[in-house]
């Protein structure tokens, strides 16, 4: 199949980036309400839309996210109407987690609606690091698109991290809680503590390639981390702002070590933590220049994340 006969839609903000990566943004008919990034496909048809309001609290989002996980609805649905008119040859989507894009089953039922085209329905299933170099290889495979060189050049990255950490001793790796969800508070998880670790920290509360979990507040008290990092799922800079400065009016708060000692950070975790493409290298290197400011200065500050 020559690329001109190729039509993707994209139903996630990470395979789309993935696909650019790989030289096939041109490729792309449509995309979810959330692909954003690279700028040049935004102007794309858009084929979901979410079941509520995002600019709601964190605490509504999350009520209103449990609810239609328990009724068994994605929290995003197709816009069948959309996809029957792209006829797309391939549809990318993820069944890693339900909250971040369309489900599985959701997907699955749409193309079932189809008539002319049954496209092929790819699904990523990302849980750590390795595991996004896989679905890079995968998709360039399933293109024949040659992924070595990406791949290689994203990994290199990687070990430079490394390199530049190895003298430290382990009393200079900072205690790190990296903060997905304020309200309830929850931790970051799968690929994140993983980063945490190439970056020169030592990651707390939550395992590599396992999902978030919730946190008691007297657990983050109790604990005292060196250095805390705000990266809410889907928020910018702005918004991420707003919910870390509600937390910091909680009780016991000003008596954080991270706190006392200016180390506590907001990012962009909707460019970045949050999406299992080839933008997680530029997350670990602004994690390295935030636990290790004297080793490191990609130039992200000010952009991707700042002090709070």
């Amino acid at each position: 199949m020559t690329n001109s006969n190729i039509r993707i839609v994209s139903l996630i903000p990470s395979a789309t980036e993935i696909l650019a990566t790989l030289g096939l943004a041109d490729a792309i008919v449509g995309r979810s309400h959330e692909c954003d990034y690279p700028p040049e496909i935004k102007n794309l048809p858009v084929c979901t839309e979410a079941r509520f309001n995002t600019d709601e609290s964190s605490r509504n989002i999350h009520t209103k996210v449990n609810d239609l996980l328990q009724s068994a609805l994605s929290i995003y649905q197709i816009k069948t109407d959309v996809l029957v008119q792209l006829q797309p040859t391939h549809i990318l989507t993820q069944d890693q987690c339900d909250v971040c894009a369309v489900s599985l089953s959701e997907v699955e039922k749409a193309v079932a609606n189809f008539v002319s085209t049954s496209p092929k329905i790819i699904s990523l299933q990302p849980n750590i690091l390795e595991d996004v170099w896989a679905d890079i290889e995968q998709v360039g495979h399933i293109f024949d698109v040659d992924s070595v060189k990406i791949l290689e050049n994203l990994e290199a990255r990687v070990k430079i991290t490394q390199q530049k950490i190895q003298g430290l001793s382990l009393n200079e790796l900072p205690k790190v809680a990296c903060i997905e969800w304020t309200d309830p508070l929850m931790t970051a998880a799968n690929w994140i503590p993983e980063l945490v670790n190439l970056a020169g920290g030592q990651s707390l509360f939550s395992v590599p390639g396992k999902p978030s979990v919730l946190l008691e507040w007297d657990a983050l008290i109790a604990t005292n981390p060196d250095v805390i990092i705000f990266m809410p799922c889907g928020f910018d800079l702005i918004r991420t702002r707003k919910e870390a400065e509600l937390l910091t009016q909680r009780s016991q708060w000003q008596q954080l070590h991270a706190n006392q000692t200016g180390r506590v950070y907001i990012t962009d975790g909707n460019s970045f933590f949050n999406r299992p493409g080839p933008r997680l290298v530029d997350s670990l290197e602004i994690l390295a220049e935030m636990l290790h400011p004297e080793i490191f200065d990609y130039g992200y500050k000010g952009t991707a994340w700042e002090e709070l």
